[in-house]
């Protein structure tokens, strides 16, 4: 029966069977099933009485592009969405979706490299101790003390495109040593000269520092919930943590995070159209912890030089990335602020869950350094120079975070302003 269908449908030009279907397709009669059953991919015509299923050749390019995203990697779920839209449209969410898996596996790598330096730095310091040597419980850190900026994150200065080298922040270093150090810190947010709403919200304490850039109907809510479930910690007390301690508290605190965004949002009438960016610094007295998801920024003065040390999940950013774009390109940018990461009132598979993570690292610390948090509101509006000029020229936390509110507003102010500044400095 199914040969002669076979006959028919070639002879006739117009419907084949799923065998020939599978054979233009590229696909299995097998994955042909399952996306059908699925709703990827239906037939033209099922026969009512045996249930054999036939296509339109037409069909064909649908089906290979089914298959070419099933190549990628991309869940079956996203792709029922790219195959439903138009070709530009759909090219859209596909470069939005690879930002993303590079996004991700950028972020393991670097979590890679930093556990090759800890366990390496820890191996040298065990060949080191005599075998009858009394562990004391600080060994392990020592090891590591010098490696507080691992895994390695971005260290570009603002304006320029190179990657930082040796000495740059982010990457291995001093460290705070012996040398007791503490923060002096500020916060403030604006409602900007156009939004009728205030969405942002910021914080600046002596073991936090944090802000977040709300979206959608419960906006400010997620904002408001994502700081809030970090000031409660206790991962810092006394700067006890190990370097891996630390880390394992940060995953667990952006975990603690993006679950208050999602009880904030609940009683939306759409919570998984609202959510929030959140970068903040948490600050253990020894060592800086950095939690980031989002196009918020964290930003460090050092040297008179003004870098940025996270990278933005948004599909502008990925696009600098891959070269598709220019950073000159981008900041005149006429697409909307598309985010690729952010904490959501979206209830999500595990796996995607897992992959929607923050980005969590530790930084190098050094006394002398500033640094700077802030939303789009004006990172996206204020010039880098101007940005850069107003940091360094401040003389405390309080004036700086009051000169970036001002630039924000003197330009046009189109969006809500969150920013805080930390100093680091030799603890009296």
């Amino acid at each position: 029966m199914e040969r002669e269908g076979r006959a028919v449908g070639a002879a006739s030009g117009e419907l084949v069977t799923i065998g020939e279907f599978a054979r233009l397709s590229r696909l299995s009669a097998k994955a042909l099933r399952r996306y059908d059953e699925l709703g990827l991919l239906r037939p033209a015509l099922v026969d009512p009485v045996n249930g054999y299923r036939y296509y339109d050749p037409a069909q064909v390019e649908g089906a290979r592009l089914v298959a070419w995203l099933r190549r990628i990697g991309m869940p079956l779920n996203r792709i029922g969405r790219v195959v439903a839209l138009d070709a530009g449209a759909a090219a859209v969410e596909i470069r939005a979706y690879w930002a993303r898996v590079e996004a991700e596996t950028a972020a393991r790598r670097d979590l890679a490299m930093y556990l090759v330096d800890h366990l390496s730095a820890e191996g040298r310091t065990m060949s080191r101790m005599p075998d009858n040597a009394e562990s004391t419980g600080s060994s392990g850190s020592a090891g590591s003390a010098g490696r507080t900026g691992a895994p390695v994150g971005l260290g570009v200065p603002v304006g320029l495109g190179a990657s930082g080298g040796p000495g740059m922040p982010g990457g291995p270093g001093a460290g705070a040593g012996s040398v007791a150090l503490a923060i002096r810190c500020a916060a403030l947010t604006d409602i900007g000269v156009v939004r009728t709403a205030n969405q942002d919200a910021a914080f600046a304490g002596p073991r936090l520092l944090a802000v977040a850039d709300g979206f959608g109907e419960g906006g400010a809510e997620a904002s408001a919930a994502a700081i809030e479930a970090l000031k409660p910690s206790t991962w810092g007390r006394d700067g006890a943590l190990s370097a891996a301690d630390l880390l394992n508290a940060l995953e667990d605190t952006a975990d603690s995070a993006a679950r208050a965004v999602r009880d904030a949002v609940a009683p939306c009438e759409a919570p998984d159209g609202s959510g929030t960016t959140l970068t903040a610094m948490l600050w253990t007295g020894s060592r800086l912890g950095l939690v980031h998801i989002g196009d918020s920024r964290a930003y460090l003065l050092r040297g008179g030089e003004l870098f940025r040390i996270t990278h933005d999940h948004s599909l502008v950013q990925s696009m600098i990335d891959d070269g598709s774009l220019s950073p000159e390109e981008a900041a005149s940018h006429p697409g909307p602020a598309l985010l690729l990461k952010a904490l959501v009132g979206e209830a999500r598979p595990a796996a995607v869950a897992v992959a929607c993570r923050p980005d969590v690292r530790l930084q190098e610390v050094l006394a002398g350094d500033r640094y700077l948090l802030c939303s789009d509101g004006l990172s996206a509006v204020v010039d880098a120079a101007d940005l850069r000029a107003a940091v360094v020229a401040a003389e405390d936390p309080e004036e700086a975070v009051r000169r970036l509110v001002g630039l924000a507003r003197e330009a046009g102010g189109p969006d809500n302003v969150a920013c805080a500044v930390a100093d680091v400095v030799v603890a009296e």
